[in-house]
């Protein structure tokens, strides 16, 4: 199926979808719906459908009628496959050491590892024993609030609340308490966090006089950002799986995830869903990479990672721009590291320019020869020319102004030399150029002179 042709088999099941979606997201070990490619007998069939996903699938004598998912909804086909959801911080008692990437960073960028400084306590199922919890996940990128225009860090709710008790004003720590950070080495205060059908953020004012990079660890500056599409490459830094790629797969993902302790089960909607690249990565994030950004390989942001599938197949993201809003904050992109115009032309290219007018006279040696009109019957007319001399006035003129470039400097284009190299030495030598241009002149002159000659010849 051609791209053209899935975008809009998408668009036509998209409403039908959109409509069953809330009935189908309720029944029992439902977890998520989206726009997939139907799998029969574990292989692909190329047909889009309405893929159900559930935590286990059970033969429909094990469900009750009202639970059976139907093979085809007004006229699309349906799909069953299995699916776990997972947040992705992680989650630790406050003695125990972390995993990967948990090192002190005294510049605060996209891609390392954060937390809240205090506990939170938590009982079972959410743990496996009652206790105080630290948590890390990552702090995405550097933001900018909308009203102070102070610059917070952006990372999930998960992340940065972890729940109901949290408070404007608690303090985050780099590194996270789970990486062994002491809970008095703080880099910001946490502000506002939203658990919302579309975004699950948070943003945290960093300290006064704390340095930031507007840019990801381990890939660079944040150029922009941008909306995903499906079949985008798309690539990430997160603390635990660090540098990681996969392809974005829809943009229609509906989701239930328990969000545990007083929070409970959320539902998503119109999330993007990653599927990793394995030919680069093992699994495109895993627990702690929760508050990533999703960057486009131009390193534009196009999501914020908040939750996965425990096998790390899938992960799932917020749309950028949405998150953003709901937050009231700016994602703050670097603007003075690439530069592909010329503002101005270089200084020595302001100065005055002196053109010495030069006249040059030629005379051209017209060759007159007597004609003799011997022909009766066809009279010839012979022409005045044949009978004169010619005197040829060939003067050189100076350009009036003196550009950046050939055809004059637009500032909105690159300026090249002839030959693809830029400003060069022809800027810099008037004379040269014009003496060029009234030698072709000359040279042509004398070769229409010497041919209107050999033609009466």
């Amino acid at each position: 199926m051609s791209a053209q042709s899935q975008h809009e088999a998408r668009a036509a099941i998209r409403p039908v979808k959109e409509r069953v979606e809330d009935d189908l997201i309720a029944r029992p070990g439902v977890v998520a719906v989206d726009i997939a490619e139907k799998v029969s007998q574990g292989e692909p069939t190329g047909e889009l459908s309405i893929v159900v996903f559930v935590e286990e699938k059970k033969p429909e004598d094990a469900l009750r009628d009202a639970d059976v998912i139907p093979q085809e909804i007004d006229g699309v086909k349906t799909d069953v496959q299995e699916l776990k959801i997972v947040l992705q911080h992680a989650v630790r008692y406050a003695e125990v050491k972390a995993q990967v990437d948990t090192g002190a960073y005294t510049t605060i960028t996209g891609g390392i590892g954060i937390g809240p400084a205090r506990t939170v306590f938590l009982s079972p199922p959410d743990v496996p024993s009652p206790g105080n919890y630290v948590f890390v996940g990552t702090l995405g990128a550097i933001v900018e609030d909308r009203t102070t225009h102070a610059r917070m860090a952006l990372t999930n709710f998960h992340v940065g609340a972890v729940n109901n008790t949290w408070s404007v004003g608690d303090v985050m720590v780099q590194p996270s308490r789970v990486d062994g950070g002491p809970a008095t080495g703080h880099f910001g205060t946490l502000t506002r966090a939203v658990l919302t059908e579309n975004t699950d953020g948070s943003v945290i004012t960093i300290d006064t006089g704390r340095a930031t990079g507007i840019s990801v660890e381990g890939i660079g500056a944040v150029a922009g950002q941008g909306v995903a599409s499906v079949g985008m490459a798309v690539q990430k830094r997160g603390r635990t799986t660090e540098h990681t790629f996969g392809n974005v797969v829809s943009t229609d993902f509906t989701l239930s995830v328990d969000y545990g302790s007083d929070v409970g089960p959320r539902t998503l909607r119109h999330q993007i869903r990653i599927d990793t690249d394995t030919t680069q990565s093992t699994r495109f994030s895993d627990h702690g990479d929760s508050g990533s950004v999703v960057m486009d390989m131009s390193r534009n942001v196009v999501g914020l990672l908040f939750a996965g599938s425990d096998d790390g197949v899938m992960t799932f993201a917020n749309p950028i721009q949405v998150a953003l809003d709901e937050l009231g904050v700016n994602l703050l992109v670097d603007t003075g590291t690439l530069f592909t115009r010329p503002p101005i032309c270089d200084t020595f290219l302001t100065k005055p320019v002196v053109c010495n007018l030069v006249s040059l006279t030629t005379v051209c040696n017209f060759i007159t020869k007597t004609v003799i009109c011997s022909q009766i019957t066809k009279p010839k007319l012979c022409l005045d020319l044949q009978t004169s001399s010619a005197i040829c006035v060939i003067t050189k003129t100076c350009p009036t102004t003196l550009t950046c470039g050939p055809g004059g400097f637009d500032p909105g284009q690159p300026i090249q030399q002839p030959g693809g190299r830029g400003l060069g030495g022809q800027y810099g030598d008037p004379d040269d150029a014009v003496q060029s241009i009234f030698v072709a002149g000359y040279l042509a002159a004398l070769e229409a002179v010497d041919d209107a000659v050999q033609s009466e010849g």
